[in-house]
């Protein structure tokens, strides 16, 4: 047995049977491949706490001088952009043999964009630094699309059903282990009053991590054709066929329409975390007041929910995704309920609420790696290809309206805009127990 076998073999709880319906070449590449895939996975989890638009750039512009206003765009740019344009990238994708080189591309789009936050940190200032911060993410945005396009085809060639979300939890505990070590760096180096050079010092780092994905992912042995297609390749691949079939499958395709409506009851345990934060900074405590605390946080998350929440994943992804969606909603319930008590005081409101961001946080690990796993699993080759880039052209759009209504619930209370995404995250449940069954079991 290899060393490669040997160490997968620990990590992975394996299914002989599944394996050895692999083509050869497939089968024996596996343990390599499966940890290329959490090495690569891990840069990019790593690489996107540092570029993350919720806590990193928004520090950084109130570092450089730039009005509250852009900040703002910081977020939809970040989650809309990464998402919306899919479909149209698709044709790219399909016309593409080696998947893995499409990711690499993607991969080295990043790390060019982060660079030229990285530059303009070190130097720039006031509006025109964040602009140019902001055009820079829109690239960055833009070369996750390929990724996140791509990524999922690779594991479905490589991986076999039963392992691909122990794969993606190893390597959610792995990035949560390195996002603690950030945290701690970063109150090390300056806590609350880092300065932009220390910054942009940080997002260098940043850039680097996605040419190290890169690289990792181009080492990827992968075949021509996916071992489950039980088709051929789609023939007509270009932008109105995409589009049409793009169409077809949210209308006709009962399955998959299932899922993109489960997935947008899942954005709970993705917008909760802010309003949360706003609550707990209103009730007078300081715990996530720091950039490393939020840093550190998300990081604990990451490392509990990568190990608990990658098995489940692979026993039934879609149990998975209603049952986190579920627990989120009832954590929001009983923190407003607790924070509403007469008489208690704002330390404990503080309190409360930092613990409820950290459970929504760790519960938003197990929504990521249910759906993942349940996209990869419920189809094959090309349709794996165009299921993934509809899902997240879908989710683009509905992202933009979920996240407009609960801003404009939240301008009037705070309060109120959890209690609405909680009520996302029960229909979450319900449609999530309707889903069919994909996972191996």
């Amino acid at each position: 047995m290899s060393a490669a076998d040997s160490l997968y073999s620990r990590l992975v709880t394996r299914d002989p049977e599944a394996e050895a319906a692999l083509p050869g070449q497939v089968r024996r590449d596996l343990p390599a491949n499966g940890l290329r895939l959490v090495g690569a996975n891990t840069l990019q989890s790593s690489g996107d706490q540092i570029v993350d638009a919720g806590t990193v750039l928004p520090w950084l512009f109130a570092v450089l001088g730039v009005p509250a206003g852009l900040a703002g765009l910081l977020k939809p740019v970040r989650e809309s952009l990464s998402m919306l344009p899919q479909a149209l990238l698709t044709p790219v994708v399909l016309r593409a043999r080696r998947r893995t080189r499409v990711f690499a591309a993607g991969a080295a789009v990043q790390a060019a964009a982060v660079a030229v936050m990285a530059a303009v940190a070190a130097v720039g200032h006031g509006v025109g630094a964040g602009v140019v911060i902001l055009a820079a993410l829109a690239v960055f945005s833009l070369g996750r699309c390929l990724c996140s396009i791509a990524s999922k085809d690779v594991q479905g060639r490589t991986v076999p059903k039963g392992q691909r979300g122990q794969l993606t939890g190893w390597s959610t505990t792995a990035s949560g282990l390195v996002a603690i070590t950030l945290g701690l760096g970063i109150r090390l180096l300056g806590g609350d009053a880092l300065s932009a050079g220390r910054l942009a010092g940080l997002l260098a780092v940043g850039a680097l991590l996605w040419v190290g994905v890169a690289l990792v992912y181009l080492r990827i042995r992968e075949p021509r054709e996916d071992p489950e297609e039980s088709g051929g390749a789609h023939d007509d691949a270009g932008a109105a066929a995409v589009l049409r079939r793009s169409w077809a499958l949210l209308r006709d395709d009962r399955p998959f329409r299932s899922f993109v409506t489960v997935r947008s009851m899942l954005l709970v345990t993705s917008l909760s975390p802010p309003f949360l934060v706003m609550l707990a900074l209103q009730a007078g405590t300081d715990a996530l007041a720091g950039l490393g605390g939020f840093v550190i946080a998300s990081g604990v998350a990451s490392l509990i929910g990568g190990r608990l929440f990658g098995r489940a994943a692979d026993r039934s992804s879609r149990r998975l995704m209603g049952s986190t969606a579920g627990a989120a909603s009832a954590v929001l319930v009983a923190a407003l309920a607790l924070t509403s008590w007469p008489g208690l005081p704002a330390s404990a409101a503080g309190a409360v609420l930092v613990a409820a961001y950290f459970l929504v946080t760790l519960l938003h690990t197990g929504v990521r790696t249910g759906r993942k796993t349940y996209l990869v699993d419920m189809a094959s080759g090309d349709t794996r290809t165009l299921y993934t880039a509809v899902s997240n052209t879908a989710m683009g759009v509905i992202l933009l309206v979920v996240g407009a209504v609960s801003s404009a619930i939240a301008v009037v209370t705070v309060p109120g805009a959890l209690l609405f995404l909680a009520v996302l995250g029960v229909g979450g449940v319900v449609g999530g127990a309707r889903l069919p069954e994909v996972s191996q079991g």
